[in-house]
């Protein structure tokens, strides 16, 4: 198979194999009208499989959301074929909007304008907690 290269976009590397999908969809790239490319169980020395998304325009992208969702995932940003930014990510140590609290007593499900805003509490095992009640969020998106 035979993917070219892009002259100007972003390539989102490293992604766990199966995820590619998950990602496609929240970041909304189907309502982009640039090339984007979608690589499946690619083989990788370091992971074994790995996902890849090119995306053949360089756009706004949250980092902590993609941090959220897959931890190992480097962030590309190409320009006139040349690489001339890479991010490692990590779990972000607040989402917001991401996850929404699942506490019915919690204030964000009477006060519908708040923001959903999560805590890292245990990077080890990837927990987040509401800052408002503590509710540790149930699972990852």
């Amino acid at each position: 198979m035979i993917v070219n290269p892009i002259r100007d976009g972003i390539v989102l590397d490293h992604i766990t194999a199966g995820k590619a999908m998950e990602i496609y969809r929240i970041l909304d790239l189907d309502k982009l009208d640039c090339t984007v490319a979608i690589i499946k169980n690619a083989d990788s020395v370091k992971m074994g499989k790995k996902d890849i998304l090119k995306i053949c325009e360089v756009i706004d992208i949250d980092l902590d959301v993609l941090g959220y969702i897959d931890p190992g995932i480097t962030v590309n940003i190409i320009r006139d074929g040349v690489k001339v930014n890479r991010f490692h990510l990590e779990l972000p140590e607040t989402v917001t909007n991401v996850i929404h609290c699942q506490n019915p007593r919690c204030i964000t499900s009477v006060e519908q304008e708040l923001p959903h805003t999560f805590r890292l509490t245990d990077r080890e095992k990837g927990v987040y907690r509401c800052i408002y009640c503590e509710t540790m969020a149930k699972n990852k998106l």
